[in-house]
């Protein structure tokens, strides 16, 4: 007789493989930026308030509260945009890509104008003193991350037009969307930064009082 054991099947032993190495560098890449960005805002709320002359940022800054809505509706949008590209539907991806870079274009003209604004009507410059500094630096950090992923975004939707972006290159694309999430992230971490400095000099402004 054959005994059970003969009967069933022989499993296989799994295979480990080694993960993506797009997944692995853009994982590195996002541990380093994140690292790098927080170290910009812990310098900025630590000298908050400990510049010597003006002017302030209760006196200078307003809010960006319209471009980081477009920046951060950017991230659900490209979000859209993947799964439409994943379930094969290319002309949905062409429209949400194509509204991800207005958004991030968007984002961008309005800190141009900010800047514009700080240095040509308030006289605040990055030589201004430490507030100036210390804001230029994070707002520039920021601006710089988003350039990039605009140009990036740009090839893609071009590359897409020509018909040259195929389901091969999906991994290629989900890459530049975490990139994407992570700019993001930097721009809503940069307005908490912003309200906390405005909470301060209203504190600082009552005290004085």
């Amino acid at each position: 007789m054959i005994s059970d054991a003969s009967l069933r099947p022989v499993q296989k032993p799994l295979e480990w493989k080694l993960p993506s190495s797009r997944k692995v560098a853009i994982v590195c890449l996002i541990t380093t930026e994140t690292g790098l960005f927080s170290i910009f805002v812990a310098a900025y709320l630590f000298y908050l308030g400990k510049s010597l002359t003006g002017p302030t940022p209760r006196g200078v800054l307003e809010l960006p509260v319209l471009s980081t809505i477009c920046l951060l509706s950017s991230s659900i949008t490209i979000m859209l945009a993947e799964r439409a590209f994943s379930r094969d539907r290319v002309r949905l991806f062409k429209l949400w890509w194509l509204v991800t870079i207005v958004l991030a274009a968007s984002f961008l003209a309005a800190t141009a104008f900010e800047w514009h604004k700080l240095i040509y009507q308030k006289g605040l410059t990055i030589s201004t003193n430490l507030f100036g500094t210390t804001f230029y630096s994070l707002v520039g950090l920021h601006a710089t991350h988003v350039i990039v992923g605009l140009c990036l975004l740009l090839l893609v939707f071009i590359f897409s037009l020509r018909g040259y972006v195929t389901i091969m290159h999906r991994e290629r694309l989900e890459m530049i969307s975490w990139y994407w999430h992570l700019s993001t992230r930097f721009g809503s971490s940069s307005l908490l930064s912003f309200m906390s400095s405005d909470a301060e000099s209203s504190l600082s402004t009552r005290h004085a009082q």
